[in-house]
């Protein structure tokens, strides 16, 4: 059973972010609950808005970016518009922001301005560099993490240059860590009555996921090189090419999983070799796994090699475009896309929320509307009057 209650419902959060990181952090924090106030300048939009495809002028990436988020506009270094957010982060719980470090202590709205409004309040700061540090107040994006962590360095082919992603993935993995860390942050000021700051740099996040490299390089005194598409560490694992024109992926990074692919692709005799017993051993024999697996693949049609993989409990999937995922069963069934009500077009389909929870899940209410749009509502409700805000908007506060 399930109620209409999400379990952020009663959060906070003031969003003072851009682009990708810091606004995706408050995103994940709005699908379960949490109602964000995102605050745009009045006359400088979010960056994120033309990023990306569009539909009749209307960003697409923004849509899914400022889902469930209830969008004002504020020249916060503008003094009025410093005491405007001030009588905001009063009633908030979260402050999230990803100005690079010192700016928001210029405009007066550091740390020390913001506890001294509320003490109990949490202040995310998302960076390229972190808040301190001789990198610290250099411009920083996600595609310098993704070169700064390693990243770049392990992808692509081995006889190729470093690769980057085709998506802003230090920013997504920063995005998922500074809601996680905000959660913590909370669930300490719930024992302790404080707030405190959150600091996460984009590399960080990115590095961690990027395994023991530091260690292999630190302990072994070895460089984890570019493999392509392989593992350095199993086999098989790579994408091969169907009969039909389609790849699929295959992975088996457990040892009874390759045992059943090379007896599904014939070759049950490499089995009993002594190295096939470990990863690294396989690893080691790459070239004649992998030849065997993309003879027997390159003979078959997409449906069909799934299909005997299936039958035989080998880890397989197609390759999917975005054509390809909009009517897969599976994640029909989990209800992966949703349709989500939009002012401007509609309707947008979009990633749903992240992870289900069984007794109060997340929900996503709206998508990404148009700059300034609860302005006067949002507002009103910290007492700005009807004829106040008007001189607000004229003078270019709001």
């Amino acid at each position: 059973m399930t109620d209409s209650r999400r379990p952020l419902d009663g959060v906070k959060v003031l969003e003072a972010a851009t682009l990708f990181a810091a606004p995706l952090a408050a995103m994940f924090l709005g699908d379960f609950g949490a109602e964000v106030i995102k605050i745009e300048h009045p006359s400088k939009p979010d960056p994120a808005r033309g990023h990306g495809p569009s539909k009749d002028g209307a960003g697409l990436w923004f849509k899914t970016l400022a889902r469930n988020k209830q969008l004002v506009t504020l020249d916060l270094s503008r003094s009025e518009g410093r005491d405007l957010f001030l009588r905001l982060a009063a009633d908030a719980d979260v402050v999230i922001e990803n100005f690079r470090p010192g700016t928001l202590e210029r405009w007066g709205l550091g740390w020390d301005e913001l506890a001294a409004t509320s003490p109990r309040l949490v202040l995310a700061r998302v960076s390229g560099f972190g808040q301190f540090g001789p990198a610290a107040t250099r411009p920083g994006f996600g595609t310098l993490a993704e070169a700064m962590s390693g990243f770049a360095a392990l992808n692509g082919e081995p006889d190729g240059p470093p690769l980057l992603p085709p998506l802003a993935l230090a920013d997504g993995v920063a995005g998922l860590a500074t809601a996680f860390a905000v959660l913590a942050a909370l669930r300490e000021r719930d024992r302790s009555g404080r707030g405190q700051v959150v600091d996460v740099s984009l590399i960080e996040p990115l590095l961690t996921l990027l395994g023991p490299q530091i260690a292999e390089y630190d302990l072994l005194g070895t460089l984890q090189p570019r493999t392509g598409n392989r593992s350095s560490h199993n086999a098989p694992r790579n994408v091969y090419a169907t009969a039909d024109g389609s790849w699929v992926a295959v992975s088996s990074s457990a040892s009874s999983i390759a045992e059943r692919v090379m007896r599904l692709v014939g070759r049950p005799e490499l089995v009993d070799e002594p190295w096939f017993a470990s990863g690294a051993g396989r690893a080691a024999h790459v070239e004649e796994i992998d030849a065997a697996v993309a003879s027997w693949i390159a003979a078959r049609n997409r449906d069909e090699v799934v299909a005997a993989f299936e039958a035989a409990e080998a880890a397989i999937a197609p390759v999917y475009d975005a054509s390809d995922i909009v009517v897969d069963p599976q994640l029909a069934a989990l209800g992966a896309i949703a349709a989500v009500r939009d002012d401007e077009l509609g309707t947008v389909p979009m990633p749903n929320v992240v992870a289900r929870l069984s007794e109060t899940p997340g929900r996503i209410e709206h998508a990404g509307a148009a700059h300034g749009k609860d302005t006067a509502e949002v507002l009103a409700r910290a007492g700005v009057s009807a004829e106040e805000l008007q001189r607000l908007r004229l003078e270019g506060v709001v």
